[in-house]
Parts: structure tokens; sequence; C-alpha cells
């Protein structure tokens, strides 16, 4: 056996400690009791859309009935002949008991469209309490409630949301999708926190919009691509702390082809490649499935890695499933129970690392159409060269 197929070894049973680690760092999560709110401000929604997009009108409803007593909901679009207006028009109209405002502004303020069209809705929040929640989000009755008291810890300025992947159809890359969110992003996450980081994660975010006003506002975001991010470090700048709700809201994992999964991951990867590129390039070490396999090749199929690589699928896919179980309760009133695919985990761990490494030949990116460089969150973000 070579110490090339050792090392590689080494870097599989990594992965393997991490894949415990991270499991426990969801059930830890899963368990911890929520305090209700001490207080219930009003409290402003703005969901900025772009396009039709699978379950958009289920998404949009669950933003609305919501199990708190005064909020606004303000959805906004750029282009006035936009299929998402039709939706909340209707919606409108089923629900006349909701606040519901709708904001319709071709401005582009910034290379950043989704900011562009926030700082386009802004004005028409009436409340000081605000909510930026991405399009594709389904959240509980009680997601206000839930931002709201984990806004009322001590010295937090900024929170944010985790969030799993339902894919939009039982394909293969809607799945592969899903699974990344839900198996790395999410037990990633907490792990980081729990390494002292405060990532803020651009989903759903809940802020005063005094604290807004101080880090800068949204102007300051409009010419970065990853704007979470940029706010986080800005509220952080302030000595405000930057917090995770305990809600799980889920997205919706749209694509049908690899061409349109491939792309959404590589600007993911490349967006947070920018941002950490030392530790994003460690983050391949929590795949062990890769390692084992490549260990071993390159040991020639030698009986104590084929044994690594069977124990690589298994841990994988019962760390998955053990996720899926500790966050039932957190999904239950949405009516969604993810699913592990224990034989998409493999090919799951592989485009992964795959991801990473190609992440670092370019930093251009497309987001909603829209060429961009990815930034580093300091320096602005460039627009591409290739339209």
């Amino acid at each position: 056996m070579s110490l090339l197929a050792t090392a590689l070894g080494f870097l599989a049973v990594l992965g393997l400690v991490q894949c415990f680690v991270g499991w426990a760092a969801v059930i830890r999560f899963a368990a911890t009791p929520a305090p209700a709110p001490q207080q219930l401000p009003p409290v402003t929604i703005l969901r900025p859309l772009c396009g039709d997009e699978p379950f958009l009108a289920d998404a949009l409803l669950s933003c609305c009935r919501q199990d708190y007593p005064v909020f606004q909901i303000v959805f906004g679009v750029q282009n006035p002949a936009d299929p998402a207006l039709a939706i909340v028009r209707d919606l409108v109209k089923k629900l006349p008991e909701c606040d519901i405002s709708i904001i319709v502004d071709s401005k582009v303020q910034g290379r950043n469209r989704k900011v562009a069209n926030l700082i386009n809705m802004l004005p028409s929040a009436r409340h000081d309490l605000l909510v930026f929640s991405d399009s594709d989000l389904h959240v509980a009755p009680n997601y206000l409630m839930r931002l709201v008291a984990a806004l009322e810890r001590p010295n937090t300025g900024l929170v944010s949301a985790l969030y799993v992947g339902r894919p939009a159809r039982r394909r293969w890359p809607a799945v592969l999708g899903a699974a990344h969110i839900n198996y790395s992003f999410l037990p990633g996450a907490l792990v980081a926190r729990a390494l002292g980081r405060q990532d803020c994660l651009g989903s759903s975010m809940a802020l005063h919009r005094r604290t807004l006003e101080r880090s800068g506002g949204l102007a300051a975001l409009a010419e970065h691509i990853a704007d979470d991010n940029v706010l986080g470090q800005r509220v952080a700048a302030l000595g405000l702390a930057v917090d995770i709700a305990d809600t799980v809201p889920v997205a919706t994992v749209p694509e049908t082809s690899f061409s349109a999964s491939w792309h959404h991951e590589m600007r993911w990867a490349r967006t947070i490649r920018a941002l950490v590129p030392v530790r994003f390039g460690i983050s391949a070490l929590q795949y062990p499935f890769f390692w084992a396999l490549l260990a071993c090749i390159f040991s020639r199929g030698a009986l104590p890695y084929l044994v690594l690589l069977g124990l690589a699928w298994t841990v994988r896919t019962a760390a998955a499933r053990g996720i899926d179980q500790a966050l039932k309760s957190k999904l239950t009133q949405l009516g969604y129970a993810p699913a592990a695919p224990a034989w998409l985990m493999p090919l799951r761990d592989i485009l992964s690392v795959v991801e990473i490494v190609v992440s670092y030949s370019s930093d251009q990116v497309v987001w909603r159409g829209t060429p961009m460089a990815a930034d580093d969150g300091v320096a602005p973000a460039r627009a591409s060269l290739h339209r």
C-alpha cells in the first residue's frame, strides 16, 4: 500500500469524523428549547421576486399565513411583465385581509439585482423591524415569531436562518441539489458556528431598520454578489452579534438538468471561494467517500481501503438520515420530510469536491441571467467581461 493511499485514507477518516460532528450539531440545534419572544413589534417582510418558479404560489402563501399579530409583506419586481406579478395579484384577491404591497420598479442601483430590487422596495416598508426573505422559501406559521425571538437575544443585531432543500421534481439533479443543502451546507453552517464563526445566511435576514442604516444601508451591498456576507460583516463591525433563529424554512430546488444544477452550484462555490478561499478548500475534507475512493484507486483495491470505502458510504448515509430525523419536528408544520438518497450520496460527495476544485479556475458567475464576478466582500464585484 502506497504512502499516498495511506494519506488519502487518513483524509477519509477525517471526513468520517466531520460527518459525526455535523450530525451531532444538527441534533443539538434541533433539541434546543425555543423561547417565546417577549415583545411582538410590527414586522415588514420584503420578498424580492424575479420570474416564475416551481411552487412559487405556495411559497408566497406560506409567507402570508403567519401566526403573528401585525405584519406587512412587500413583494417587488423590476420587470412589469414579470410572471410572478400574476401570482402575487391572485394572492391579494384570495387574502384581502393580508397587508400586502406590490412594487414594480425598473430602476437598477448596483450590479446585484436582488439588492437593487430591495432598494426599490424598502421605502414602502412601514415597520422598523425588517425581514428579507427569498422568494423560494416555504416558511412555517411561526417563522416570524422565531426570528423576532432570536433578535431579542442580548446584543444581537442580525438574525438569519438555516434551510433545507426540497426537489421540485423527483429528478436526480434536483435531488442532488437538495442533498447538498441538507447534508453539507446545513450541518457545515452549524459546525462553523460552533467554531466561532457568525456567518449570515441570506435566505432569511431579520434586523431593525436602524441597524441596517448604521451598517451602511442596502446601497453598501449593491455592488457585491454575496450581499448577505457583507451585511453580516458590517453588522458585526458595529459590535453586534449575528445569530440564527430556531426555524428551518424549505427552499425549492428547481433544476431539472445536470447543466442547470452545475451552474447553480458553481455560482455558490465561486462565491464562497472568493470570500474564504483557504477555508473553502479545506471544506473538501467533509466528503469521506471521495477520499476513500481515491485511496482505493491508488492502493489498487487493497482490502482495508475497500472496507473504508464501504464505511464511508454507510456513515455518510446514516448521518444524512440522522439529520433528516433530527429536523423532523422543525419541518412538521411545512408538511415536508427530507429523505436521504443512499444511492446518490457517493455521487454527491464526488461532485461536491469537483465543484470546489473547479471553483478556483474562474470567478465568473451568473445570477438570474446577470453575469457577475465573485468578490471577496470588500472590493466591489466586477461586471463580467463575457456578456
